[in-house]
């Protein structure tokens, strides 16, 4: 560990690598065309650049088949650039499409700016600059998460080049800024889900998170086990007893408004073992990653700062391990709750939702305008849902409409499901105590889990996002602009959330 923690100095660097060097920067560039039929049609910024460079692109494209989401590589296309990229948009027309609950134009974009920023990085340059494609903040997203790749552990001459994203001929300033801070979120995100269980341990992601919060003028604050202990925290620490590492309980504040704040709520097991429901060993490893819902919190309330959103949010994070041991929850074991309530664990592998409970029950104290979850809670939601979509639950039609707007605009969606008193009866009528971990019945696990939390929210509007399914690993999403790992998701849509919220 010794070892680790000199490296971990480099850890929050997670946006590019630099060499050093006396030649100058090799560049490349992103240019667009729409597709038509089986031609195509330059942008504006392409057909300019094609007339003061002797038609270099047509000439090049006019024997080739360019489709949508691809890119065509036209070497020394003119003096400064290395190569072009020539990228398909899809059709000029695209909208937003009512079956895919998405906007196609947005997404197109996005797809478009990943290609070509790809291929480039391929040619080992330097630099990529990119005209809007038609849309700044969708390009300067598809391309900052297409170059990206979480390369931390390997010797710096084994790394993949990260070249800087640039504009070219820029219309949208305001648009490009914030589509690089959205997705530099969601990078952190992937960066703090991929770190190993032996150095992202609770004390370290508590250290992370304020080093990267504290610099934009948002409190942290990382609560130690006395501090869960005096606010009678029994579920979160029936949890951290099971693992000899630290318990950690962050606490962010982000005040730029006036009124009550938002309350974002995110999962921190570090490692999830199952416990003493010890889980089997294939994909095991995949399990540091059960602290992303936390990382997504970190993420967001960075964005937030960065954008100077005129918004107050409050962000909790409960972390900890979940490892068998002497001292581990074991089935049937009955802790109680921050609110009192009594909680008998039939299943120490359902461990999120007891710290989630506690963290909850602290969020009412805070009196929030509204409480928002987020947890890599249950393999149920991932066999709903795969990847292509977070799973949903709110008490608050205004709040989830919001959402879904939002996951409209970024292209990473979400799907509401029931929250009904069906499932609140399978998981509170029981004799002995108020609640069951696991709960009567087969299937609907997801939806269980979600009448769980219900029952420590706060009053007045809550959501709770499962993201068992959307957070990775990739290539199983099949995101054309996430590389293989953990994605990050929904990082971008809740930003958008609360930049439409702010704007209200």
């Amino acid at each position: 560990m010794a070892a680790l923690r000199v490296v971990s100095k480099s850890l929050l660097k997670y946006g590019t690598v630099r060499y050093a060097s006396t030649c100058p920067s090799k560049k490349g560039l992103v240019l667009g065309a729409y597709n038509v039929g089986d031609s195509y049609k330059l942008t504006g910024v392409a057909d300019c650049f094609d007339h003061e460079n002797c038609a270099v692109l047509r000439r090049n494209l006019d024997s080739a088949n360019l489709k949508p989401g691809k890119s065509r590589i036209i070497y020394n296309p003119s003096h400064g650039y290395a190569a072009v990229a020539v990228v398909g948009l899809g059709k000029e027309s695209a909208c937003f499409n009512p079956a895919e609950r998405i906007d196609e134009q947005k997404e197109n974009i996005r797809v478009a700016a990943a290609a070509g920023a790809k291929s480039l990085q391929e040619l080992d340059v330097d630099e990529i600059e990119l005209e809007q494609l038609g849309d700044a903040e969708a390009c300067a997203e598809g391309a900052t998460l297409a170059v990206w790749s979480y390369q931390e552990w390997k010797l710096r001459q084994n790394r993949k080049k990260i070249p800087d994203i640039r504009p070219f001929k820029l219309q949208d300033k305001r648009g490009w800024d914030s589509g690089i801070i959205k997705a530099e979120a969601q990078n952190l995100v992937r960066h703090l889900a991929e770190a190993p269980a032996n150095f992202m341990t609770p004390r370290q992601f508590a250290q992370s998170a304020a080093d990267e919060l504290g610099c934009l003028g948002i409190q942290v604050c990382a609560h130690e086990e006395d501090w869960a202990l005096q606010n009678k925290m029994g579920a979160f620490l029936s949890v951290a007893k099971g693992s000899c590492e630290p318990l950690r309980f962050l606490e962010m504040n982000y005040s730029c408004g006036s009124g009550k704040p938002v309350v974002l709520v995110g999962k921190g097991i570090t490692f999830d073992s199952g416990g003493i429901s010890l889980k089997g060993a294939n994909k095991m490893d995949e399990m540091r990653a059960d602290m992303a819902g936390a990382a997504c919190v970190v993420g967001v309330m960075k964005a937030v700062a960065q954008l100077k959103l005129p918004i107050n949010v409050i962000g909790l994070t409960p972390l900890c391990e979940n490892l068998p041991s002497d001292k581990a929850n074991k089935p049937g074991d009955i802790v109680q709750a921050m609110n009192m309530k009594y909680i008998q664990i039939d299943n120490t592998d359902a461990e999120g939702r007891l710290i989630l409970a506690d963290a909850l029950c602290y969020a009412a104290k805070l009196e929030p305008r509204f409480t928002l979850d987020i947890a890599t809670l249950t393999g149920a939601m991932r066999v709903a849902l795969g990847g292509a979509m977070t799973g949903v639950f709110s008490d608050c039609e205004e709040l989830w409409q919001s959402l879904e707007k939002a996951g409209q605009v970024t292209g990473d969606r979400v799907w509401r499901f029931p929250l009904i008193k069906e499932f609140t009866k399978r998981m509170t009528e029981y004799p002995a105590v108020d609640v069951n971990n696991v709960g009567k019945g087969a299937g609907g696990g997801a939806c269980t889990a979600a009448a769980f939390l219900k029952e420590f929210a706060p009053k007045g509007g809550w959501m709770h996002l499962d993201i068992a399914g959307v957070v990775g690993p990739e290539p199983d999403l099949s995101t054309p602009y996430l590389s293989k790992g953990c994605s990050g998701r929904p990082t971008r849509t809740l930003i958008q959330f609360l930049s439409q919220l702010s704007s209200c």
